[in-house]
């Protein structure tokens, strides 16, 4: 009896052994695999950034000169309305694309995940805009939308729709700019739903439709809060992607034009930085926008539990 005890108190020393090296072989796979992306996002990201913030408290005038001016650029930002302007043009351009997005977005992914031929040659066309440089799409839809010439007004003309400025009228420009910023990221998201939707288990459903639920029904008790982590993720991607992006497409279609009608905040850096040699304001800017959306994602993080919401 002793022996055998001893005997199975081996086999566990043993396999306590075997399981603590296969651990630490997983530790040093998982520290080798995120050793690149590590030092890419420190290289990259967190050094341009630190440095960025630090920038913001100098004067630079383009040719090298620097003078440490404190909260100057900060003050001189608070007094500047073209940078007043460009927040509410980045705001208004925020509150319209990521809803849109959202919605269209699950909208497609809703319509993707059922059985219907080609199926995933449809998924393929919806998703392709995204993996396409954003300054061919923009050149694309400069040529379509150009005025008079454009494919887009001379389609309108047959319905006797004449004299529209997609790209010169302030009142249509950012619009316009909504629209094909939507219809290019619209596919990575459908992407992103359908991966949550794939993981709803079908039983739900199928006890759902016994139970005699309508699909309004399925989508609003069962669709939408099992999908809350994914639309958690959605929000805060699709939130910073629209504020820090974009320029590539306003850049080549409006310069920011006209009467700054799309002049978002991202192309006012580009202006002060690149255009008139204010590093260091340009720097405070983008600064201040990082500190906004650091601050927006931190209260989304708590506000959500990290996404995992109250259920989970």
């Amino acid at each position: 009896m002793t022996v055998q005890l001893s005997r199975t108190a081996g086999r566990r020393e043993v396999e306590t052994k075997r399981v603590s090296l296969s651990e630490r072989k997983q530790r040093r796979a998982a520290f080798w695999f995120l050793l690149p992306d590590s030092l890419g996002l420190l290289i990259f990201v967190a050094v341009p950034m630190l440095l960025a913030i630090g920038l913001g408290f100098f004067s630079v005038d383009g040719f090298g000169h620097a003078e440490f001016i404190g909260f100057g650029n900060y003050l001189r930002m608070a007094a500047d309305p073209q940078f007043w302007s460009s927040t509410g043009v980045t705001l208004l351009y925020l509150v319209i694309v990521v809803p849109a997005i959202f919605v269209v977005g699950l909208g497609l992914a809703l319509l993707v995940q059922q059985r219907i031929p080609f199926i995933g040659v449809i998924r393929s066309a919806l998703f392709v805009p995204y993996v396409i440089s954003l300054v061919v799409i923009a050149m694309v839809w400069q040529f379509m939308l150009t005025d008079k010439v454009g494919v887009l007004n001379g389609f309108l003309e047959l319905f006797g729709i004449h004299g529209l400025s997609f790209l010169g009228d302030p009142q249509l420009t950012l619009g316009t700019v909504v629209v094909i910023t939507v219809w290019f990221q619209m596919g990575y998201y459908m992407i992103i739903f359908l991966a949550g939707l794939q993981d709803i288990p079908g039983e739900l459903y199928e006890a759902a439709r016994i139970d005699g639920a309508s699909a309004w029904q399925r989508f609003r008790f069962i669709t939408l809060p099992l999908l809350r982590p994914t639309s958690f993720f959605v929000l805060i991607t699709s939130t910073i992607a629209v504020v820090t992006g974009g320029f590539d497409l306003v850049y080549v279609l409006t310069n920011g034009g006209p009467s700054g009608a799309t002049s978002l905040l991202i192309f006012y850096i580009y202006q002060q930085a690149f255009l008139y040699g204010e590093l260091g304001y340009a720097a405070a800017i983008g600064s201040l926008l990082i500190v906004v959306l650091m601050a927006w994602s931190l209260l989304m993080f708590k506000l959500t539990k990290g996404g995992r919401f109250d259920n989970d």
